[in-house]
């Protein structure tokens, strides 16, 4: 199926290349052999990323495979510099990240409005025959050639950027509790993999406050390695400011789910455990107040210690505790230390 969320492209920077300085001498109608004027190059364009909060997706790139900024004008008489070449610019959604194709290395993120940084530098402009005038070689012959552009190939990545990043197996509700809780509407159905990309939703709160939520594609065991959707989705977690694990209430075990979950972003990057976390029972609406109890008694001699988290039942088709699940995400948010 045709997705239009795209956050992988890999594309071709070409930077415009240098102008000519120029060989030139002074001539006008009282001086017939006067000395070097020649003017500098002007600098080829760059190839410049730009942040744009309008943005999204990276869609708009991925048919455009080559990246061409404009070559810099050769220098002139009078000492007048050549025009620099148009930089071309780039826009792109905060949490785009450009990488090298050859040495796989994080060259920079964008994660600001109007950020801009220079993906591929153009060449810079020769100096003109008037630079190398000097008191042993009063009229020099010669000016610098332009600097070539160059030719890199790039990777940009999007790691979406959200307040709470959805985690769970496929199936623990994450798509419904977003659409729920937020104007998003992402594909629901009860199978595996039914979100294939992040969705994300504007979650209002009291006083008109919001935050962002992302519902990420669900973790299976070896996500780390690739397994099911894999890196593509983990590298989402990582601009999330925090973390809601959703573990469904018919789970064989809730905190062997949990910990099969934290153990996956611990494999891909042990970081991500650094990052605050609640961990949230879904569809609670199918138990009755008896065994709830029982569970939370469970619970609470399990999630001791290092594994300590605060923890909540709730339901998504009955509406239950999600304005105390709101409540437990601002506070988090915010900081606020659950003791």
């Amino acid at each position: 199926m045709e997705t239009n969320f795209v956050d992988y492209v890999r594309i071709c920077c070409r930077s415009g290349k240098g102008g000519a300085g120029s060989v030139h001498f002074h001539r006008d109608k009282l001086t017939a052999f006067g000395g070097p004027d020649g003017g500098n190059g002007g600098r080829g364009g760059h190839v410049i990323l730009r942040g744009n909060k309008q943005f999204w997706t990276l869609i708009h790139l991925k048919y455009r495979k080559h990246i061409i900024a404009d070559p810099g004008m050769g220098g002139t008489s009078s000492n007048s510099s050549g025009k620099q070449g148009g930089d071309e610019y780039l826009d792109v959604p905060l949490g785009t990240v450009a990488r090298d194709v050859e040495t796989d290395e994080i060259q920079f993120e964008i994660t600001e409005e109007g950020q801009e940084v220079i993906l591929v530098p153009g060449g810079r402009g020769g100096l003109g025959n008037a630079n190398f005038k000097n008191s042993t070689l009063q009229s020099p012959q010669f000016a610098q050639p332009g600097e070539d552009g160059k030719t890199e190939w790039k990777v940009l990545e999007l790691k979406v950027l959200a307040d709470v990043g959805l985690v769970g197996f496929p199936n623990a509700g994450k798509s419904t509790l977003l659409s729920v809780l937020s104007a998003a509407k992402p594909e629901i159905a009860n199978y595996p993999f039914t979100t294939l990309t992040p969705n994300l939703g504007i979650v209002n709160y009291r006083d008109y406050k919001s935050f962002v939520m992302a519902d990420i594609p669900g973790i299976i065991e070896g996500a780390h390695e690739g397994k099911g959707l894999g890196l593509r989705f983990l590298r989402h977690i990582e601009r999330n400011s925090s973390l809601l694990f959703l573990v469904s209430c018919d789970s064989k075990d809730i905190v062997d789910e949990y910990k099969i979950l934290l153990n996956e972003l611990k494999k891909y990057s042990p970081e991500l455990l650094d990052k605050k976390r609640i961990l949230a029972i879904s569809k609670s609406d199918m138990m009755d107040e008896e065994l709830e109890a029982e569970m939370k008694k469970d619970l609470d001699k399990k999630l001791k210690g290092k594994n300590k988290v605060p923890y909540i039942f709730f339901s998504s088709a009955s509406q239950k505790n999600l304005t105390e699940l709101k409540d437990m995400l601002w506070r988090q948010l915010n900081e606020y230390d659950f003791g």
